[in-house]
């Protein structure tokens, strides 16, 4: 069956991670955030790899511009900790992902990225709970836009050859904090300074005098 997060809480989880490029910090969170920032929570399938640090990297680059937006940028993988902590020492020009400060997520059981929706690979839980699967299974590139009240706005999956573009996602971000502020809705290819449009699908005027 095919599901949406979006218009949902986003999934709980607690793992380790590891932030500012050295410290790991055990029991990480989304709920931290909630009631204070926004979150651009994102997967990359594996470390040591080849697309993924220009992700990394773009993100990293970028990340003033999410930090002026109150936006906290989490990524996901389902390496270890210790894996991403490695990876963190290489430079760039090896290869690394020195210099990356957002918090970089071990979900090495799975479960966080089962949950977003975004393994790949075929695998199932047995009669206990355990998953088992048949080759290798890491996470698609999903990306998550997820608001102050923990509910997921703007999701994103992509295959694993395909890179994302960071500037969409900062125009996502862009475009849900206009709507919250205004009151508008944003036209196909909206930017920000750019006019919105009054009213709105009926469902979704209902969603967001649920939320109030």
């Amino acid at each position: 069956m095919i599901t949406t997060l979006v218009g949902k809480k986003a999934p709980a989880f607690k793992a380790s991670a590891v932030a500012f490029g050295d410290q790991i910090i055990n029991d990480f969170s989304l709920e931290q955030y909630i009631g204070k920032k926004y979150v651009v929570f994102f997967f990359y399938p594996k470390d040591f790899t080849f697309v993924c640090p220009t992700e990394l990297h773009a993100f990293q680059d970028a990340l003033a511009e999410f930090e002026k937006r109150n936006v906290a940028l989490v990524a996901c993988s389902t390496d270890t900790e210790q894996s991403h902590w490695g990876w963190l020492q290489m430079a760039k020009e090896q290869g690394g992902i020195k210099g990356i400060t957002y918090p970089i997520v071990a979900d090495t059981t799975k479960m966080i990225s089962i949950n977003y929706g975004v393994l790949s690979g075929e695998y199932k839980m047995d009669a206990q709970g355990k998953l088992t699967a048949e080759g290798d299974t890491i996470a698609f590139r999903g990306l998550f836009l997820i608001d102050k009240k923990g509910l997921v706005r703007h999701m994103l999956v992509n295959d694993l050859p395909l890179g994302r573009n960071v500037d969409e996602a900062i125009r996502m971000v862009d475009a849900l904090q206009f709507n919250e502020e205004v009151g508008e809705v944003c036209p196909a290819n909206w930017r920000k300074g750019e006019k919105g449009m009054e009213g709105s699908h009926a469902g979704t005027a209902k969603y967001l005098a649920a939320q109030k």
